[in-house]
């Protein structure tokens, strides 16, 4: 691979022609003209600017880049932080054909907007693709009652609460049920991890009272049950907050069935699921690297896995996003990342008890490919519905549309050439996360990014990354996003 930062890539002009352009609506035959760092015009045969490059897509599809709205860099957890900060993760979305993430804010200080403050002088110098950050609430008083309002004027247009991890991220449904009603008021969305922590915290004690500390039980005091019931107590708070809600990070069928039931009751219910959850189950915490698939919520069952496929072709589930939060497998041995011998604690650390193993995969890049192959070349989903998941739902949802997540004039010049006949066998080299394994190593795929251009920059071709760090901005979200 060539080296970082090899050439600047800044055009004032681009015209992509003869590609197949897909939408979350449509999919037909046209050029598009890019001068600057927006889309100028969409249309056939389109001429070139005396000053513009020309780049042929003929045989391409051409898609708007990807919106991943859960993804988790330099967290701290577990005597160690997720290993991908905003360059080496970005990095990762890139090479997967996404150019937006949002990333969580934890309420560590007080105010609020000290905590985004924060969050900016870590996340700004570093940032390779756009971004934006989501608010946890984990601590409820008056105080942080009035500063939620305050939210908007600084770009975070949605919060996140937590039914679980009780005594260090949990609020009450009482706490909750204020959270969800602050948030409607001021136009932001309320994202809902949604377990029961207290058969979790019951549970937990008693595995390790019986001395099983395998990974497995990091899936078995998680009853599947407990998100089931916890997604449904989420909508009724909803329904009587008059809030919308967004589930994250979903597993379970059950809770699709809950979702379904709340959306055909009128309640403004969203949801989101991950490439994780259509494919592994509890079978793959079992044997020596069941570490490696230890995140929360956890794998479920192969039944789980149809269902969360039926939820998202027929629309029930209107993202899909990653989680992405990835740490070592082995963090005591190192791996080269540019040239530099990287090693960070990881998921060693959980040896002998699962309760200390660091929760969370490596994803954000594995996002798009994967989709694509298990999802639209299986005829699971078609190509519309691809984009819509990927990149148009999101951006709608959480203030960023149609700046991002679709191709039209005026959007960002966020462009994923796509080459639908790649064959390539997957894995940690494709990946890109900064990270010693990746979920899907050895996978066979048919359909890969060949160009990513981020406001019509080129940060990835092929194998080489021409991204750098500090060219991705903050997308400063609307309030009240849409409702799907």
């Amino acid at each position: 691979m060539a080296e970082p930062f090899a050439k600047e890539t800044s055009m004032s002009n681009l015209l992509i022609k003869n590609g197949t352009l897909i939408t979350a609506a449509e999919t037909f035959q046209a050029d598009i003209l890019v001068e600057g760092e927006k889309i100028a015009q969409i249309g056939p045969e389109l001429t070139a600017p005396a000053n513009a490059e020309v780049v042929d897509a003929g045989g391409k599809l051409v898609m708007p880049g990807g919106v991943d709205v859960h993804t988790h860099f330099s967290l701290p957890m577990a005597g160690t932080i997720s290993s991908d900060d905003h360059y080496t993760g970005h990095k990762g979305a890139a090479f997967g054909g996404t150019t937006t993430a949002i990333d969580f804010v934890s309420q560590d200080t007080s105010p609020l907007l000290a905590n985004i403050e924060a969050a900016h002088v870590n996340a700004d110098p570093k940032a390779a693709i756009d971004f934006g950050f989501h608010m946890n609430i984990t601590h409820f008083d008056d105080q942080v009652a009035a500063e939620i309002g305050q939210l908007p004027a600084a770009g975070v247009t949605s919060v996140k609460v937590f039914t679980a991890y009780n005594g260090r991220l949990r609020l009450s449904d009482g706490e909750i049920f204020k959270v969800l009603r602050l948030a409607r008021q001021h136009g932001l969305l309320t994202m809902v991890h949604a377990e029961n922590g207290d058969v979790i915290e019951t549970l937990v004690a008693e595995a390790l009272t019986a001395g099983h500390t395998a990974p497995e039980w990091h899936s078995l005091t998680r009853p599947s049950w407990g998100a089931v019931e916890a997604t449904l107590r989420t909508a009724a708070l909803a329904a009587q907050a008059e809030a919308p809600v967004y589930i994250v990070h979903m597993n379970v069928g059950g809770e699709v069935d809950q979702v379904a039931y709340a959306r055909a009751h009128g309640i403004q219910v969203m949801a989101e699921t991950c490439p994780q959850y259509l494919f592994f189950t509890i079978d793959n915490l079992r044997g020596p690297d069941g570490a490696k698939w230890v995140c929360s919520p956890p794998m479920r069952s192969a039944a789980d896995n149809a269902r969360l496929w039926t939820g998202i072709a027929d629309g029930t589930l209107q993202v899909m996003a990653t989680d992405h939060c990835p740490f070592f497998f082995d963090g005591r041995k190192p791996i080269l990342y540019e040239g530099k011998e990287v090693a960070i604690p990881g998921k060693e650390l959980g040896n002998g008890n699962f309760t200390l193993v660091p929760n969370g995969l490596p994803g954000v890049g594995d996002r798009m490919p994967i989709l694509w192959t298990y999802g639209v070349r299986s005829g699971r989903i078609t190509p519309n519905q691809f984009v819509a998941l990927t990149s148009t739902n999101p951006a709608r949802i959480f203030g960023m549309y149609p700046r991002k997540g679709t191709l039209m004039p005026g959007a960002d010049a966020d462009i994923v050439i796509w080459d639908p006949e790649r064959r390539l066998k997957y894995g940690v080299a494709h990946a890109q996360h900064r990270t010693d394994y990746n979920l899907y190593e050895g996978w066979e795929l048919v359909g890969y990014p060949e160009r990513v251009y981020l406001r019509g920059n080129l940060i990835v071709e092929n194998e080489t990354w021409y991204g750098k760090p500090g060219m991705g901005r903050f997308i400063h979200r609307k309030a009240f996003g849409d409702i799907l």
